[in-house]
């Protein structure tokens, strides 16, 4: 079993550990934070040995095996960074880092080390996605696609109020496609490979980031539309139209439900089936399975990946203007 550590106090690194600790390949370690009463809560909750209010520290315990960081995310990078460094696996919260010359450098810093580097991004490891990815091809030629991830933020009420949360600003390398487009634009990548092309449509804040925008993905043959918003909400499925038949998708992550639609009878095919609730078990015992077997053959797909997502999101923000302060 592995001992993990984590950066964050919010719910996504409570969702993190209880999922973790349900894959059974996962214990808790260790739980970092600023501020001393947050990382003791986290401690007290889950049983764990130790808090840190002191990342150095953290980093050099050599009890600790695996980190998740879950920090703002222009930050990501230089924790990863500092806990590669330390030989620890590090799982990083999406998005990995906030342009390719960071991710370039923080997979160096692993493969050097000896270590992984993976992007916590929970829709592409479930068995839904794998029942899809099997299927596609009852499809037949494939000739577009729609994803959809539209979800009001509780953040935006703040933002419409004058202040600038981390997820809406460019000097925490925020906005709409980086924080939520990325869902359905791995789900993209991970069926239909890297687009021959890319434009993308911004509504933008201002902050200078995205607050929504559609993302226009261009294949040999059809093309994938992505939608994604942080300032308004919907309830569309996704869908992926070939000449033999449709599937929808009840959302992009963590893809609930599947159903196909022959073209000719229009009679529906459930494919889906039930997940565990806490989803982020997937990823928990998929990044467990590699490090331990030293799967280096699904890490470097997995890396593949988030390395075509990256591309995609920095030519989109390059079309449109949109610079993080890290860049400047």
């Amino acid at each position: 079993m592995l001992n993990f550590a984590t950066i964050g106090t919010g719910w996504i690194t409570e969702s993190f550990i209880q999922a973790a600790l349900e894959s059974k390949q996962l214990r808790l370690a260790g739980v970092y934070s600023r501020s001393a009463e947050k990382a003791k809560q986290l401690v007290d909750t889950y049983h764990s040995l130790h808090y840190y209010t002191d990342i150095t520290e953290m980093a050099a315990n050599p009890e600790i095996d695996v980190v998740y960081i879950a920090s703002p995310n222009s930050v990501h990078f230089k924790q990863a960074l500092l806990f590669l460094k330390n030989k620890k696996h590090v799982i990083c919260e999406k998005p990995i880092c906030s342009n390719m010359a960071e991710l370039e450098e923080a997979y160096r810093t692993a493969e050097e080390n000896g270590v992984y580097l993976f992007e916590a991004i929970r829709n592409i490891h479930t068995p839904n996605f794998q029942i899809l990815k099997k299927k596609l091809d009852w499809a037949g030629p494939l000739r577009s696609a729609m994803l959809p991830y539209i979800q009001y933020s509780s953040r935006y009420d703040a933002f419409l109020k004058g202040e600038n949360p981390n997820v809406f600003s460019a000097e925490y390398s925020g906005g709409a496609l980086v924080d939520l487009g990325v869902y359905p634009l791995f789900l993209a990548v991970g069926l239909f490979g890297e687009p021959e092309k890319v434009s993308y449509h911004p509504v933008l804040l201002r902050t200078g980031v995205d607050g929504s925008g559609t993302l226009v993905l261009q294949y040999e043959g059809f093309v994938c539309t992505i939608l994604c918003s942080k300032v308004s909400h919907s309830v569309l499925p996704c869908e992926i139209h070939g000449e033999k038949g449709t599937f929808v998708l009840a959302d992009a992550a963590p893809i609930s439900e599947i159903t196909f639609y022959d073209s000719h009878t229009k009679n529906p095919q459930v494919l889906g089936t039930a997940q565990e609730a806490k989803d982020m078990v997937y990823e928990c015992r998929t990044f467990a399975a590699i490090i331990e077997a030293k799967d280096d053959l699904q890490y470097d797909l997995l890396k593949n990946w988030s390395k075509a997502v990256l591309r995609i999101t920095e030519e989109a923000r390059r079309q449109n203007g949109i610079v993080f302060k890290v860049e400047v």
